[in-house]
């Protein structure tokens, strides 16, 4: 094996010098361009930061600026991008390069060692699933993968389960999305969001009893909210009074119910305006039951007395005092 004489490894030294000063040159440039981006972004002319950013990644692939740039290219394209014009190539062009730019942007940034870039890679995965929503791409099938990769890097995160229960649900997969749900209470069962949105899955599905206890489950959670308790009071009114299938002393239960729950959201905060317009509601159904006509009396006058103070406390709420 020949040997490198002196003047060729000078020949090499200074190649090699040459290419890391081409290096530092090209990553001077995309701290330029991204500085520019950043600028044009910040006023909204994404049309112009698009291009900065396309610049910045140009001069340096592999520089911090230019992973960051995958990022705001994709949402300046997704900001260019026009709903109202979907279906013409040059406008759904605009979405696939926010695609693209997103997907990049995850690649490079999520597994950086700075903060700062491990949160744009997180807000590029939850761009990138809002791209592949009804609004826009409508590819839920996409959309799947890259939640069920957000769930994995922050496993105790529970919005990441309700998008991907979203997708489940929106597709028909019903028994999947409630499963998903129900992972979302084990990551993080003493989050009141969990349960609420829970309540909301099953009410959506007509599974009034599931409903109500993910409710009293976050009320037992939040023992000190009266919000808590008011909720409860509102979903037994609305089925009370619009279930007509509803039997006589089921619908009697139910009003009962939704007092005693309201009755609890008043004990915490007697001045809980929401509440005492509900306990009226709920007065007033129980006397619409009445069948002995001074009880029913009774019942109306109470319900008027709460309407009447709830309507003094909205007027004070409006006139700014306390």
């Amino acid at each position: 094996m020949r040997s490198l004489s002196g003047a060729s490894l000078a020949i090499v030294a200074v190649l090699a010098l040459g290419a890391v000063g081409c290096a530092k040159v090209g990553e001077l440039r995309s701290m330029k361009a991204f500085k520019s981006a950043n600028q044009a972004y910040q006023q909204q002319d994404y049309k112009k930061a698009s291009q900065w950013y396309e610049e910045a990644v140009a001069s340096s692939p592999d520089s911090r600026p230019a992973h960051q740039s995958y990022f705001f290219l994709g949402n300046s394209y997704d900001n260019l991008y026009k709903p109202s014009k979907k279906g013409e190539a040059e406008n759904d062009a605009l979405l696939q390069k926010a695609v693209d730019n997103y997907q990049k942007a995850a690649e490079k940034l999520s597994t950086s060692p700075f903060p700062d870039d491990r949160k744009l890679g997180k807000l590029s995965l939850e761009y990138l699933v809002a791209a592949y929503g009804p609004d826009k791409l409508n590819d839920p099938a996409k959309a799947e993968p890259v939640v069920q990769k957000m769930i994995q890097m922050e496993p105790g995160e529970p919005t990441n389960y309700f998008q991907l229960a979203k997708i489940y649900e929106d597709a028909g997969a019903y028994d999947e999305a409630e499963k998903v749900y129900l992972l979302a209470k084990q990551a993080k069962p003493n989050d009141p969001a969990v349960y609420m949105q829970l309540a909301g899955y099953y009410n959506r599905q007509g599974q009034f009893d599931k409903t109500i206890q993910a409710l009293e489950e976050r009320a037992a959670k939040e023992p000190n909210n009266p919000e808590a308790f008011y909720t409860i009071s509102t979903y037994y009114w609305d089925k009370a009074y619009r279930d007509f299938k509803l039997r006589e002393n089921e619908k009697k239960d139910f009003v009962q119910k939704g007092i005693e729950a309201v009755d609890h959201s008043l004990q915490i905060k007697p001045d809980y305006m929401e509440a005492l317009v509900y306990k009226n509601l709920l007065l007033r159904l129980q006397a619409n039951m009445e069948k002995d006509p001074s009880k029913q009396q009774a019942l109306i006058k109470q319900a008027d007395q709460l309407r009447d103070k709830a309507q003094e406390l909205r007027k004070q709420k409006a006139a700014g005092v306390s």
